[in-house]
């Protein structure tokens, strides 16, 4: 049939309906309705395309602010209750409260504690100051036992002996290390075995295992001078010191632990009578006995 000729009625030209069909924006043949979206709303579309960053800032800072100040808020409580467990728990073990007395200390109690821990032989009045049945900060009185001293003297006499060693030629890590390690070792031994000795004489003293400390430790001053002069002037120079210190250091041990240890009536100087009391008697020597031989065996390697 030619192209210009009359159909029959009820029937449609093909070449019309391929037309149709190849249009690059025809919808879906089985579609009743053509969709006017992607042209009539694509001005509306672009619209909102450029409205919505900032209605979509605005909302979530909204929404960031208050999620913000939350987390801020649940992070401090988490951080305030983990800091009181911590101290709550390490209090427990490591009273940090009562080691704070142990350190107030000035220059003007350092002083004079080391003099006395050199020449204790002057000394009259031995007695800890109490005030209101807690004993008075060491910075107020000479007979309160520290820890600064103490500590400064072990660190320093670590310090001196690798000073001594490696005058001699052996100094290595290794040597400082086991010299640290080994008087470490022997001041725990020394505090539990007079803990220990204190349990089997049961002993009703205000002596805790901090005070103990702080007496072994005063040893480690004798110790630095006897050293410092053994490197200094020898041998002899390293012997006579010593024994001075050691010397000095019984009697400070003896008139320190005796107001402690003994009874209050031995500690007046009222004859000291039982059992009881002459072991407190034996056990006060022996504390002081045994930091001399300490001193000793701690040193004596160190001076050639």
């Amino acid at each position: 049939m030619e192209p210009g000729a009359a159909t029959p009625f009820g029937f449609r030209q093909p070449s019309k309906l391929r037309m149709r069909g190849s249009a690059p924006d025809m919808a879906d043949p089985n579609q009743l309705f053509d969709d006017t979206s992607a042209h009539a709303g694509s001005p509306a579309v672009g619209y909102r395309g450029q409205e919505t960053p900032g209605m979509g800032f605005q909302a979530q800072a909204l929404l960031t602010e208050p999620m913000s100040n939350f987390a801020v808020a649940y992070g401090s409580s988490l951080a305030s209750q983990g800091k009181e467990l911590v101290d709550k728990n390490l209090d427990r073990f490591i009273p940090i409260s009562k080691l704070k007395y142990y350190f107030a200390v000035d220059t003007v109690y350092v002083g004079k504690k080391l003099g006395l821990l050199v020449f204790p032989y002057m000394h009259q009045n031995w007695e800890v100051r109490y005030q209101q049945d807690t004993p008075v900060a060491p910075r107020f009185d000479i007979n309160a036992p520290d820890l600064y001293i103490p500590a400064m003297a072990f660190i320093t006499y670590i310090l001196v002996a690798g000073l001594a060693l490696g005058t001699q030629n052996r100094f290595s890590p290794e040597i400082l290390g086991i010299q640290a390690s080994s008087a470490l070792v022997w001041l725990i031994i020394e505090v539990l075995v007079t803990l220990l000795s204190l349990y089997l004489v049961t002993v009703n003293t205000d002596l805790t295992t901090i005070d103990l400390i702080a007496f072994s430790g005063y040893k480690y001053v004798g110790m630095i001078v006897g050293v410092v002069s053994g490197l200094l002037f020898g041998r002899t120079g390293y012997y006579l010191v010593l024994l001075w210190c050691c010397i000095a250091i019984v009697v400070f041990m003896i008139r320190s632990l005796r107001l402690k240890i003994l009874s209050e009536a031995a500690a007046q100087g009222v004859l000291v009578r039982g059992a009881k009391n002459q072991l407190r008697t034996y056990l006060t020597m022996a504390i002081a006995a045994a930091q001399p031989v300490f001193m000793y065996w701690l040193t004596y390697h160190l001076v050639r």
